[in-house]
Protein backbone atom coordinates (compact mmCIF):
# COMPACT_ATOMS: atom_id res chain seq x y z
CA UNK A 1 0.00 0.00 0.00
CA UNK A 2 2.77 2.47 0.79
CA UNK A 3 3.04 5.63 2.77
CA UNK A 4 -0.16 7.65 3.30
CA UNK A 5 1.65 10.75 2.03
CA UNK A 6 3.18 9.16 -1.06
CA UNK A 7 0.63 10.90 -3.30
CA UNK A 8 1.63 14.39 -2.13
CA UNK A 9 4.12 16.19 -4.36
CA UNK A 10 6.16 18.06 -1.77
CA UNK A 11 8.48 20.51 -3.46
CA UNK A 12 10.68 23.26 -2.08
CA UNK A 13 8.13 25.85 -3.23
CA UNK A 14 5.28 24.17 -1.37
CA UNK A 15 7.40 23.68 1.76
CA UNK A 16 8.35 27.39 1.73
CA UNK A 17 4.69 28.36 1.26
CA UNK A 18 3.48 26.31 4.24
CA UNK A 19 6.44 27.41 6.38
CA UNK A 20 5.48 31.03 5.71
CA UNK A 21 1.88 30.27 6.69
CA UNK A 22 3.03 28.81 10.01
CA UNK A 23 5.31 31.79 10.68
CA UNK A 24 2.47 34.22 9.89
CA UNK A 25 0.13 32.40 12.28
CA UNK A 26 2.73 32.56 15.05
CA UNK A 27 3.38 36.24 14.35
CA UNK A 28 -0.32 37.10 14.29
CA UNK A 29 -0.89 35.25 17.56
CA UNK A 30 1.87 37.22 19.25
CA UNK A 31 0.59 40.49 17.73
CA UNK A 32 -2.95 39.74 18.94
CA UNK A 33 -1.71 39.01 22.46
CA UNK A 34 0.28 42.24 22.53
CA UNK A 35 -2.32 44.47 20.84
CA UNK A 36 -5.86 43.10 20.42
CA UNK A 37 -7.41 44.03 17.09
CA UNK A 38 -10.68 45.86 16.50
CA UNK A 39 -13.13 45.34 13.66
CA UNK A 40 -12.90 47.73 10.71
CA UNK A 41 -14.50 48.09 7.30
CA UNK A 42 -12.32 47.88 4.19
CA UNK A 43 -13.15 46.81 0.64
CA UNK A 44 -14.55 43.50 1.91
CA UNK A 45 -18.34 43.60 2.36
CA UNK A 46 -18.07 42.75 6.07
CA UNK A 47 -16.31 44.30 9.07
CA UNK A 48 -13.14 42.28 9.75
CA UNK A 49 -10.35 41.97 12.29
CA UNK A 50 -6.68 41.33 11.46
CA UNK A 51 -7.23 37.62 11.97
CA UNK A 52 -10.23 37.58 9.64
CA UNK A 53 -8.25 39.36 6.92
CA UNK A 54 -5.31 36.99 7.41
CA UNK A 55 -7.61 33.96 7.05
CA UNK A 56 -9.30 35.34 3.93
CA UNK A 57 -5.92 36.37 2.51
CA UNK A 58 -4.40 32.94 3.15
CA UNK A 59 -7.36 31.25 1.47
CA UNK A 60 -7.00 33.59 -1.50
CA UNK A 61 -3.26 32.92 -1.74
CA UNK A 62 -3.88 29.17 -1.56
CA UNK A 63 -6.45 29.39 -4.37
CA UNK A 64 -3.98 31.37 -6.49
CA UNK A 65 -1.38 28.65 -5.91
CA UNK A 66 -3.79 25.83 -6.69
CA UNK A 67 -5.07 27.50 -9.85
CA UNK A 68 -1.51 28.23 -10.95
CA UNK A 69 -0.42 24.63 -10.39
CA UNK A 70 -3.44 23.27 -12.23
CA UNK A 71 -3.51 25.67 -15.16
CA UNK A 72 0.13 26.47 -16.00
CA UNK A 73 3.53 24.85 -16.22
CA UNK A 74 5.28 28.05 -15.13
CA UNK A 75 7.32 27.83 -11.92
CA UNK A 76 5.36 27.91 -8.68
CA UNK A 77 7.54 30.75 -7.39
CA UNK A 78 5.53 33.15 -9.57
CA UNK A 79 2.28 31.92 -8.01
CA UNK A 80 3.79 32.29 -4.55
CA UNK A 81 4.72 35.90 -5.31
CA UNK A 82 1.24 36.68 -6.67
CA UNK A 83 -0.37 34.95 -3.69
CA UNK A 84 1.80 36.98 -1.32
CA UNK A 85 0.74 40.21 -3.04
CA UNK A 86 -2.92 39.17 -2.73
CA UNK A 87 -2.34 38.49 0.96
CA UNK A 88 -0.69 41.89 1.48
CA UNK A 89 -3.55 43.71 -0.26
CA UNK A 90 -6.08 41.81 1.81
CA UNK A 91 -4.29 42.58 5.07
CA UNK A 92 -3.84 46.28 4.29
CA UNK A 93 -7.08 47.27 2.55
CA UNK A 94 -9.45 44.34 3.10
Amino acid sequence: MGNAFSWMAWTIEIAVFFSCVVLMLIGMTLWQLRSPSVERKGFLPIPTTRGDRLFIGLLSAAYVNLAWAGLTDITQWVAAAIGFLVLLVMMRWG
